[in-house]
């Protein structure tokens, strides 16, 4: 849960500027580093800036199946997909180090595009970020851990329950049970059961938690933008694309997660991601309270409103990984304008979506200005006098 808690809701959302409003010299998106593999550079380069300004643009987001996926039927098929339900099972246990690979953009170093200096650059980044985790990880809480349980068996004297012989006893007694060795031997069997069992227990529920964490987050981020209910974009269609235009691709691009508001603080509120790929650099807490609003204004426009339970768009995601694997393949039915389940009752105006309509004018004094953040680098097109 802690590493749940860290990726989520702390780190990803502290590197897209969330918080730079506060000003903070550690809680900032320009210095915060997380416990993954992927370095702050290059995910925020990646996500931040490539993923959120191109969303769902076929050839041009990199998070579309991870360059090594064909999650939509427009993407041309290759014999390589035929492996993709493997893959996405590897990706899933080793999310961490997918992504952080993913970072270095393998299409653009396959065709010349990316200088070997700055594939240097990212190698040297994921060895320095690989060799911290696993030192971290299955060196330095292991022994933190066995000798902690020393210190208490030394202090109990004894009492502790521990394993009748040391693993590293039974070595070396392999070798002789005589002499030095074998009196080295005992003197292991003595004092150092309970620490060695100790330490690997450590080390492999470190191991299991990092498993557990890339699970999830895997399945959090695919449900947010793989469910075959939200749509792709060729590169021609977003060619003149109006400001308005790519605030709509955000919205039909992404897909929410119902939940609990636990649920929602261990996605790090990524079940809203229609909101977040709208407001990236929006304290991800506020997510829920303008969900509303965005829904009054696809009730309004009649536009899509994807949402649904984690198990349906887990489902779909996966149908849709297992179907695209093979040729062909067609688009599945979209979901048609949203209608709050409020507007079928007598009282219209007890909707959901009608309690705010009374909205501030985007003219008026007290909108206020679009969040400027350093943090986060999407690029929208310009503001026109539409």
């Amino acid at each position: 849960m802690a590493k749940i808690l860290e990726n989520m809701e702390i780190g990803h959302n502290v590197m897209h500027g969330q918080w730079d409003w506060m000003n903070d010299p550690d809680i900032h998106s320009s210095v915060w580093d997380w416990d993954t593999a992927s370095t702050a550079e290059s995910w925020r380069h990646s996500h931040n800036f490539i993923h959120h300004t191109y969303t769902n643009i076929r050839g041009k987001d990199k998070d579309l199946g991870y360059e090594l996926m064909r999650i939509d039927p427009k993407q041309k098929w290759r014999p390589a997909y035929l492996g993709q339900p493997l893959y996405n099972m590897l990706l899933t246990a080793l999310f961490e180090w997918g992504v952080a690979v993913h970072d270095m953009d393998i299409d653009a170093i396959r065709a010349g595009d990316k200088p070997w200096s700055e594939v240097r650059k990212d190698l040297k980044g994921i060895g320095v970020k690989a060799r911290s985790q696993i030192v971290k990880d299955y060196i330095g809480w292991p022994l933190i851990s066995a000798g902690a349980y020393a210190l208490v068996q030394l202090a109990s004297g004894g009492r502790l329950e521990q394993p009748a012989k040391s693993r590293l006893g039974r070595r070396l007694r392999k070798i002789s049970s005589k002499g030095r060795v074998g009196a080295t031997a005992t003197f292991f069997d003595k004092v150092l059961p309970g620490a060695e069992s100790t330490y690997l227990r450590t080390l492999a529920a470190d191991a299991l938690a990092n498993v557990i964490r890339n699970v999830w987050a895997h399945a959090i981020i695919f449900c947010g933008h793989f469910p075959d209910q939200t749509y792709t974009f060729s590169q021609e269609e977003v060619e003149d694309e109006t400001r308005a235009e790519w605030y709509l691709r955000q919205l039909v691009g992404a897909a929410n997660i119902d939940g609990s508001p636990l649920f929602h603080v261990i996605s790090g509120n990524l079940g809203y991601q229609v909101e977040h790929h709208l407001y990236p650099d929006m304290p991800a807490s506020r997510y829920s309270e303008i969900a509303p609003k965005i829904k009054d204004i696809c009730e309004r426009y009649e536009l899509p409103y994807n949402t649904g339970r984690f198990s349906k768009q887990w489902y779909m995601v996966h149908r849709t990984i297992f179907r695209l694997a093979f040729p062909g393949g067609k688009p599945r039915p979209k979901p048609g304008p949203y209608r709050s389940a409020e507007r079928s009752t007598p009282n219209p105006e007890s909707s959901e979506a009608s309690r705010f309509r009374e909205r501030v004018p985007a003219e008026h004094p007290a909108a206020g200005p679009e969040h400027e953040s350093g943090g986060v680098e999407v690029q929208p097109p310009p503001r026109g006098k539409d």
